[in-house]
């Protein structure tokens, strides 16, 4: 039977998630990073499992993701040449991750994740000339291969954890890809949509899905979705960067509370 709203969700606590997921929903089309704010939410509600937080979390986003990255398209135009083939590959992987996602446990893979956001702020703070302008690393058949790469392992990854997915997007595309800041935001919210896209083809068989908050957070993160990419467009690629620092900041002190409760903090204790 195909479940709409947790039991334990009252007035206040809809209005709590709804309010994060307009907030996600601009912050992921900025830079990446909304699941920081919307995940956490949704699982205080009362009621609902993690897998039907992740799952629910992911059909608010990929409204949102489609939004920002409808909006990114009329205003930037960036080239689907490389994007689609990206998203598809994202689509693909994002699938098989999120079926491994169900067999081990996420704390495995979190010091492994903190450890790469520090290496990506540091990378980025002391290079204020990064992403500035787009000046390919490479063209041709290398340019789409190392694209098809980045697709399979950031797909992969949001299936299977996703916290930073579109700001690892973000960072890839600025320093392998050598985008600068607004057309990478503008190719990694299409490759974002197909991620999450991907993890939900896996959960909603699994009857993982609560529907009707769904598609509250959904029409939630559409509208933030739309107002940050207009942002982003307006302001350009300085004040992306600003944001991806502050972004990628709040997820090395989320993950690293993560680590230090889950691993670190039981030893000593």
């Amino acid at each position: 039977m195909m479940e709409l709203f947790p039991e334990g969700l009252t007035t206040a606590t809809l209005l709590l998630v709804l309010l994060a997921g307009l907030t996600a929903g601009f912050v992921d089309a900025v830079v990446g990073g909304g699941g920081l704010i919307q995940l956490p939410a949704l699982l205080l509600v009362p009621g609902m499992s993690p897998v039907q937080a992740l799952a629910t979390n992911k059909l608010g986003s990929v409204f949102g993701t489609s939004t920002s990255a409808l909006t990114y398209y009329r205003r930037v135009r960036p080239d689907l040449r490389t994007a689609l083939p990206m998203a598809g590959l994202a689509l693909a992987s994002s699938f098989v991750g999120a079926s491994v996602a169900a067999l081990l446990p996420a704390s495995i893979f979190k010091p492994v994740i903190v450890v790469a956001l520090i290496g990506i702020g540091a990378f980025t703070l002391f290079r204020p000339a990064l992403g500035e302008v787009t000046a390919l690393r490479h063209t041709g058949r290398r340019h789409h291969g190392v694209a098809a790469a980045l697709g399979l392992v950031i797909g992969f990854y949001d299936g299977i954890l996703g916290p930073g997915t579109g700001s690892f997007l973000v960072f890839a595309m600025v320093s392998l890809l050598g985008y600068d800041f607004l057309n990478a935001s503008a190719k990694a919210k299409i490759v974002n949509c197909a991620t999450n896209l991907g993890a939900l083809l896996f959960f909603i068989p699994h009857g993982s899905v609560l529907w009707g908050l769904g598609l509250l957070l959904g029409a939630a993160n559409m509208v933030g979705g739309y107002l940050g990419a207009r942002t982003a467009t307006a302001r350009g690629s300085r004040f992306i960067r600003i944001v991806f620092l502050v972004v990628v900041t709040a997820l090395i002190l989320r993950l690293g509370v993560d680590v230090w409760t889950e691993n670190i903090g039981p030893r000593l204790g």
